[in-house]
C-alpha cells in the first residue's frame, strides 16, 4: 500500500450511499467503466465488490485482474481512487451473506429488488489508496466517540452480579449511552435451531419468549454465519415477520404455538444491525438494534456493537460459572398469603412442554417444563422456595449437563408471568433462589398427545 490514506480512514465511502465507479480493461487493453452497487470493507488490505451480472466488467476481471475504483465520501464529497487486484470470488459464507443482505436493502430502496441479486463476492487486494483533490465540504463535528461511550457501558456491565441485571444494563446502556433505543437480546436454544427473545427495549410489546429461526432473516443469518449483518434500508426478504412465517409454515403443529408471542420490532425498520454474541468459541445468541432512520448504523456502530457483544458474551459465561449460594445462605421465607377465588386451570402439553393459564398461552420448551415442575412441587409438597441448583439436577427436568442456560430460562419465565398473570408470581429471593406465590388456587391438567 502507498503512503496515502488508509482504507480504514475512508470506510464511510464504502457504505454504498453514493455508487462507486469501476474501471477495467480486457486482455487487449480496451477500457470499460461502469457503476458497482457495493464496495464492501473486508479488512485493512481488502475490499469486496458485488458480482451480480456476467457483464463486461466480469469478463475483463477474469482475463485481466487489475481494476480501479473511484469513491466519493458521502459527507464531505472527498474523492479517492483504489488500485485493486482481483483475488477470488466467494459464493457462500459470512462475507457473501453480509453483502447479500446489504444489497437487498440497496435494491429495495432503489426499486430494483427483482433485478439485483448477488451471485458472488469478488475479493480484491487494495494495492493503493489515492486521494483525488477536488471541492469538498467540512466533515461533521458531532460524530460520537464510540470507544468512550463503550467504556462507560463496560463499567456498568462489569458491576452486574446476575444475568437479569446484565441484560437490563446492556439494553439501558444501548438506549442511554449509545443512543440506540430499539434493541433486543436473543439467546440460542440448546438444540441450536432457534433463538429466543430474553430481553428487549424500546417496543410497545417486549416479545419476551418469542422465537426466531436460525438461518432466516437478518437475525437468523447473523447467528448462522456468526458474522455481523447490517442493512441500511428496508429489505422485505430480511424482515423478521417474513422469516417467522416461512419457518412456521414448515413447522409441526405443536411448534406453531410460538405465534402466541408476538416478536418485538418496528413496523418498518429502515436500518438494522445484528451481531453474534460469541464467547469461548461458542455462539450464545444475537444482539440486534434497529431504527426507522435509513443509514443509522455504519462501520463504526458495527465495530462498537461487536465489541459490546463480546463483553456481553464473556459476562454471561462468567455469571454461569459463578457458584450459586447454598440453601442455608438464603433469607428467612415469608409467610405466603393463602390463595383465594375460583381455581385457575393450568394446562400442560408434555409433547413440547407448552403451558396455558386458562386459555392464555404462557410459554413452552424448557421454561414451560420448569414452571410445570415448580407448580407440582408446590402443590404436592407445599414448597414455595426453590434453588437453581436443585432445578439443574432435578431428574424430572432432564436438563443437559452442559449449557443448560437455566438462569436465562428462569428470567424468561418470570417476565412472561409478570406480563400475562396477576394470579401467579415468580420472584427472586436471593442469589440462585426463587419464590413461587399463588394468589389464586390452580388446577393442574396434563394433556397427553392425541
Amino acid at each position: 500500500m502507498s503512503s496515502g490514506p488508509s482504507l480504514d480512514a475512508i470506510r464511510p465511502c464504502l457504505e454504498g450511499a453514493v455508487p462507486a465507479a469501476i474501471a477495467t480493461c480486457d486482455a487487449a487493453g480496451t477500457p470499460n467503466v461502469t457503476l458497482v452497487s457495493q464496495v464492501h470493507y473486508v479488512d485493512p488490505r481488502h475490499v469486496a465488490l458485488s458480482f451480480q451480472f456476467f457483464n463486461k466488467t466480469r469478463e475483463n476481471i477474469l482475463s485481466n485482474p487489475q481494476a480501479t475504483v473511484f469513491l466519493l465520501h458521502p459527507q464531505t464529497s472527498a474523492r479517492y481512487r483504489l488500485a485493486l487486484l482481483y483475488r477470488r470470488t466467494e459464493t457462500e459464507g459470512p462475507l457473501f451473506e453480509s453483502m447479500k443482505a446489504k444489497l437487498a436493502g440497496i435494491a429495495s430502496d432503489s426499486g430494483m429488488s427483482g433485478v439485483f441479486r448477488l451471485l458472488g463476492a469478488d475479493v480484491y487486494q487494495v494495492l493503493d489508496v489515492e486521494y483525488v483533490p477536488g471541492e469538498e465540504v467540512p466533515p461533521p463535528q458531532d460524530a460520537p466517540c464510540h470507544i468512550a461511550r463503550l467504556r462507560q457501558l463496560n463499567q456498568r456491565l462489569a458491576a452486574c452480579t446476575d444475568l437479569a441485571g446484565l441484560l437490563e444494563q446492556c439494553l439501558d446502556g444501548l438506549a442511554g449511552i449509545l443512543e440506540m433505543p430499539q434493541a433486543m437480546i436473543l439467546l440460542l436454544d440448546p438444540q441450536g435451531q432457534k433463538l429466543y427473545t430474553v430481553a428487549s427495549h424500546g417496543y410497545d410489546q417486549s416479545g419476551v419468549g418469542s422465537e426466531f429461526p436460525v438461518g432466516r432473516g437478518i437475525i437468523g443469518v447473523a447467528a448462522q454465519f456468526r458474522t455481523p449483518i447490517r442493512i441500511a434500508h428496508l429489505a422485505s426478504e430480511y424482515a423478521y415477520g417474513r422469516a417467522i412465517r416461512e419457518h412456521l409454515a414448515e413447522a409441526a403443529p405443536l411448534d406453531r404455538l410460538e405465534t402466541e408471542i408476538a416478536f418485538p420490532g418496528l413496523a418498518e425498520p429502515h436500518s438494522q444491525l445484528s451481531v453474534p454474541i460469541l464467547a469461548a468459541g461458542r455462539l450464545l445468541g444475537v444482539l440486534h438494534v434497529e431504527s426507522a432512520e435509513p443509514h443509522r448504523f455504519g462501520y463504526d456502530e458495527e465495530d462498537c456493537l461487536l465489541s459490546l457483544a463480546g463483553l456481553l458474551g464473556a459476562s454471561i459465561l462468567a455469571l454461569q460459572q459463578t457458584p450459586e449460594v447454598s440453601p442455608e445462605d438464603a433469607g428467612a421465607p415469608l409467610a405466603p398469603t393463602p390463595p383465594s377465588g375460583a381455581p385457575l386451570a393450568v394446562r400442560y402439553y408434555p409433547a413440547n412442554s407448552s403451558l396455558f393459564l386458562g386459555d392464555d398461552y404462557l410459554i413452552k420448551g424448557v421454561a414451560g417444563a420448569i414452571f410445570w415442575r415448580l407448580l407440582n412441587l408446590h402443590l404436592g409438597e407445599g414448597r414455595s422456595e426453590f434453588s437453581n441448583r436443585e432445578l439443574r439436577v432435578d431428574p424430572a427436568l432432564k436438563l443437559p449437563e452442559l449449557d443448560d442456560n437455566l438462569e436465562a430460562r428462569l428470567i424468561l419465565l418470570q417476565r412472561r408471568l409478570a406480563e400475562r398473570s396477576r394470579d401467579i408470581v415468580l420472584e427472586k429471593c436471593g442469589r440462585g433462589r426463587l419464590r413461587l406465590l399463588l394468589r389464586r388456587p390452580v388446577l393442574l391438567q396434563e394433556i397427553a398427545a392425541g
